[in-house]
């Protein structure tokens, strides 16, 4: 039979409140007798019935977690990092998969608030103002990660996304191209990735180049968009390099380029963005910005613990730093 509260205080030799405190987490016990808790917990095989816990204290001890494409390969390195976070602190993740969908977004936070998680990992494809209200009148703890809302009233966890494209886009520039595509998603959105055409476009101006309206390619962030963009830049001007707003775009870039007799760093410069696992396995081994995944799923956990305990925040917005690593696709 399984262990009971009352077995782990005889066993801890203490009352029940103090098992039940040491539980919640509430600091007035004092570490002797808390260690002796734990003890009996551990020695016992003692599990706390949850549902019983959060009907007593509001808390469910889950977490949501919304990304807009399971299938990109820049998610699952940073759930990993949630993960890591949430078992130390002995919280569940629900994991909610939105395709990109405001409707779908929405849904899952209405979801979410039902279910009574205690807060929600928010990653997005678009910040829409309605989503913002949306999480204002569900209640939910929310800390923001990739992106950063217009405001900044919600907490976050990002890179310097303008920054880095800037960046990105003078390595190409330093490397005497002239004519310099863009492919990325819709310029106009709320997200982290308009932010790489800002980038990209200061970067332009800055050096004197012309910024063309047909050196621009916006759809996904994916591989698919890559190749489509191709065909459409690649008649139009003199292309000697491209900035893609992902790495599975300058993928399928690359591969588009080869199928044409296009060689790649040869006759076109490509830079990525986020450093993907087959990013240094693809060929030729893609240069590419690249961002702390890991990071920034832990830190944004850590943050929202403390958000959904009352604690205060060290930092409100952290903006984790990025590198430009230097591989293969670009001329030396």
């Amino acid at each position: 039979m399984a262990a009971s509260i009352k077995d782990v205080a005889r066993e801890a030799g203490v009352s029940i409140a103090t098992v039940s405190r040491v539980l919640n987490d509430v600091d007035v016990v004092n570490e002797e007798t808390k260690k002796k808790v734990l003890e009996a917990i551990k020695k016992l095989g003692y599990r706390p019935n949850i549902v019983a816990r959060s009907l007593k204290t509001q808390k469910t001890k889950t977490i949501g977690i919304l990304i807009p494409d399971i299938s990109n390969q820049f998610y699952p390195e940073i759930v990993r990092g949630t993960e890591d976070v949430a078992n130390i602190y002995d919280y569940n993740i629900m994991l909610c998969n939105s395709d990109s969908d405001l409707e779908k977004e929405k849904e899952y936070l209405r979801v979410l608030k039902e279910k009574m998680v205690d807060g929600v990992l928010y990653m997005s494809s678009s910040l829409e103002p309605e989503i913002l209200a949306l999480i204002k009148e569900l209640e939910l703890n929310t800390v923001l990660v990739e992106s950063k809302d217009n405001e900044g009233k919600l907490p976050s966890v990002t890179i310097d996304n303008k920054s880095a494209a800037l960046d990105a886009t003078n390595y190409l520039i330093e490397r005497g191209n002239k004519h310099i595509a863009y492919i990325g998603t819709p310029k106009n959105a709320q997200n982290a990735w308009s932010l790489r055409y800002a980038g990209y476009e200061e970067a332009i101006k800055e050096s004197g180049l012309e910024l063309k309206e047909e050196l621009l390619y916006f759809g996904e962030l994916k591989a698919q968009t890559g190749y489509e963009a191709i065909d459409k830049l690649i008649e139009k001007d003199n292309i000697d390099a491209i900035f893609c707003a992902s790495d599975e775009i300058a993928m399928g870039a690359i591969n588009a380029l080869r199928g044409k007799g296009i060689l790649v760093p040869e006759d076109i410069d490509v830079v990525g963005f986020n450093d993907l696992y087959t990013a240094s396995i693809f060929y030729p081994r893609l240069t590419t910005i690249s961002q702390p995944m890991y990071d920034m799923g832990s830190v944004a956990m850590r943050m929202l613990i403390k958000l959904i305990n009352n604690k205060d925040l060290d930092q409100k917005h952290f903006q984790l730093p990025y590198i430009l690593v230097e591989r293969d696709s670009c001329k030396k």
